[in-house]
């Protein structure tokens, strides 16, 4: 008989501050500091704040052109 797989979990669409600071190596307060700046986009879904998965790598993009204007 043939191995038996789980489901692969879907990826998440909708990150927390904590998750999102992980998925970037950066500190939960400075992150939140970023999304309070508006440089990192979220959305609030009654009194929590989220962040959607795509708008990590719009910022990821935003800083790496910011670097090639300064080069």
């Amino acid at each position: 008989m043939g191995r038996q797989t789980t489901p692969a979990k879907p990826a998440k669409v909708l990150l927390t501050i904590e998750e999102a600071a992980a998925m970037l190596s950066l500190g939960r307060t400075f992150t939140y500091d970023l999304v309070m700046r508006n440089q990192i986009m979220s959305v609030k879904v009654g009194r929590k704040r989220r962040i959607p998965a795509f708008a990590l790598q719009a910022f990821v993009a935003q800083c790496v052109a910011n670097l090639e204007e300064g080069a």
